[in-house]
């Protein structure tokens, strides 16, 4: 038989600490009815959180890339170090996949892959390149920041690895490079600098 207490305030017996219920038990907040945490009141979580509605952050993982390197490949190669795992906690979640490359060269062109399969890239258009981003001319002394910011589904509960990859553009056109330009010159007015590839999991 269900019984009711009403009162205007529970407070313990002893101590700080008031446990409701026991392991196992739910307790259900009424549709229409509201929980009010009072302005410098805090709510911490131990265990999983659940049913609190799409966009919550479940997690963020980083690879920072401060060395430099380079390549005159024509064809994609994975570019050192720019590579992060991440295992999704649910199939339903997105991963936020936020690259952000120092780049130098005379033609310069990077993208995206999940594991084997290439994301965020360009459409097919003739004998044009597909990536995220390419360059035809960088000055000799001069470096391009570049980013983009992808919504990924992977759709998976195992680990997914996402790397970059770039290459030259034609053969004979220079280097690639990260992190540095063409020149490299031992000078103040040179610069080296620092590529990062950021994955955040979204929860559904």
């Amino acid at each position: 038989m269900a019984s009711e207490i009403k009162a205007n305030k529970i407070s313990p017996a002893t101590g700080t600490a008031f446990t409701i219920g026991d392991s196992g038990d739910t307790f259900t907040v009424p549709s229409g009815a509201t929980l009010n945490v009072a302005s410098g009141g805090t709510i911490s979580n131990s265990g999983t959180a659940s049913g609190l509605g799409g966009g919550k952050v479940l997690q963020i993982v980083q690879t920072v890339v401060s060395s430099i390197t380079s390549t005159n490949s024509t064809s994609f190669v994975d570019l050192a170090g720019m590579t992060v795992d991440i295992t999704p906690s649910a199939t339903t979640s997105k991963v936020l996949v936020l690259p952000t490359l120092q780049g130098g060269g005379a033609a310069f062109i990077w993208k995206i892959t999940r594991d084997t399969t290439d994301i965020g890239i360009g459409d097919a258009a003739g004998s044009r390149n597909r990536g995220a981003f390419g360059s035809r001319d960088i000055d000799t002394a001069e470096m391009k920041s570049t980013s983009i910011c992808y919504l990924d589904s992977p759709s998976s509960t195992s680990a997914v690895t996402y790397k970059i990859q770039y290459k030259c553009r034609v053969s004979g056109g220079g280097y690639a490079r990260l992190n540095h330009d063409n020149a490299d010159t031992d000078d103040a007015a040179y610069t080296r600098g620092c590529s990062t590839i950021t994955v955040i999991e979204i929860g559904a």
